[in-house]
């Protein structure tokens, strides 16, 4: 009997940890006056309480004592629920890690006050390692429970990528973005600032490389390309945005260029090639009035002079209209006094 082979397909992972997004909720808190009171009725009590003790005997005022720092704790310990939101402000509310809802309404509140202020740290590992490995000089980066919703604006920094033809040219942005979503931006996200930054970075490369920076002579007219088609570009690079943007809930306003240009090793000699597409086209122009001119001309004397030109006179005249024409500097003219066939 043959022995059973054994399977070479690896079974799957089991238990593989998957990312879940979180839904954002709305969250409950109560006013912030009648808590206010409360509060500090609660002080009050505690603080009369421990004047009262400070009268007694001693044996009599420990126990009053103790119960009024214990009241004066509890009162304490609420005072820190209370909170603010402004216009465009949210507060997402966490406890003990577990996510209770966000509350966008602006407003003078009282939550928990066990919910967390700082909902993530990052710690940038780099700048320690330079510093000595030292957890004192590592740089923290703290993701805060408010939430501003007001539209932020990123300059990004000028990007040497290279365009579709492979040309090397220098590019830099701008967004308008604002956060649409608490729960997205802070919980399935580390930073989602920096998060912002890294990916406009990416995007913008990505959206440069789609386009040439101009026309070939080769190209034709209605390619869209990054010196002639701003609008176009920036409707492409907005596009991207939003695309890998949305899972960090974020909405992406409006993304422009900001700097467009050749690279500084080939500027010169593309500086070159354009010179000498315009001087083409100019002279291209110049010629083609010139010859509509002659012609005009040439006509206009065999229609209203008596002058008969033979084809040698009408070959000198033409010679001498396009040189006056075409010339860069003024003609200068010169006179025959002899004839033209001597």
């Amino acid at each position: 009997m043959s022995e059973p082979k054994e399977s070479t397909s690896k079974p799957a992972l089991a238990g593989t940890p998957t990312q879940r997004t979180v839904a954002e909720i709305p969250g409950r808190a109560s006013k912030g006056a009648p808590m206010l009171a409360t509060v500090a009725i609660i002080l009050a009590i505690s603080i009369a309480l421990f004047a009262f003790s400070l009268t007694l005997h001693q044996s009599a005022a420990a126990p009053l004592l103790a119960v009024s720092i214990v009241i004066f704790l509890i009162g304490a310990i609420l005072a820190c629920g209370f909170f603010t939101l402004q216009p465009n402000e949210a507060r997402v509310m966490v406890l003990f890690g577990n996510y209770k809802g966000t509350i966008k309404e602006t407003g003078f509140y009282w939550a928990n006050p066990f919910y967390s202020r700082a909902l993530q740290t990052e710690i940038d590992l780099t700048s320690s390692k330079k510093k000595g490995d030292d957890d004192d000089d590592a740089t923290t980066k703290t993701v805060k429970a408010k939430v501003s919703l007001r539209q932020r604006t990123l300059n990004g920094p000028k990007l040497k990528v290279n365009d579709k033809n492979g040309n090397p040219v220098e590019i830099a942005n701008v967004i308008v973005w604002r956060v649409v979503n608490t729960a997205k931006a802070v919980f399935d996200v580390d930073n989602y600032e920096q998060y912002v930054s890294t990916q406009s970075e990416t995007a913008l490369r990505h959206v440069a490389s789609l386009y040439a920076y101009d026309n070939n002579e080769d190209d034709s007219s209605d390619q869209i390309t990054l010196r002639s088609n701003i609008i176009e570009v920036s409707q492409a690079l907005r596009r991207e945005l939003s695309e890998r943007l949305a899972p960090a809930g974020i909405t992406v306003e409006d993304a422009r260029l900001t700097h467009l240009a050749y690279a500084p090793e080939i500027a010169q000699v593309m500086l070159r090639r354009q010179q000498a597409e315009a001087i083409i086209s100019a002279r291209t122009k110049i010629v083609q009035g010139a010859v509509s001119m002659v012609d005009m001309a040439i006509k206009e004397l065999d229609k209203d002079t008596d002058i008969s030109l033979d084809d040698e006179r009408k070959a000198t005249m033409v010679s001498n209209l396009m040189v006056v024409l075409c010339a860069d500097n003024d003609a200068q003219p010169v006179i025959n006094t002899g004839s033209l066939y001597n």
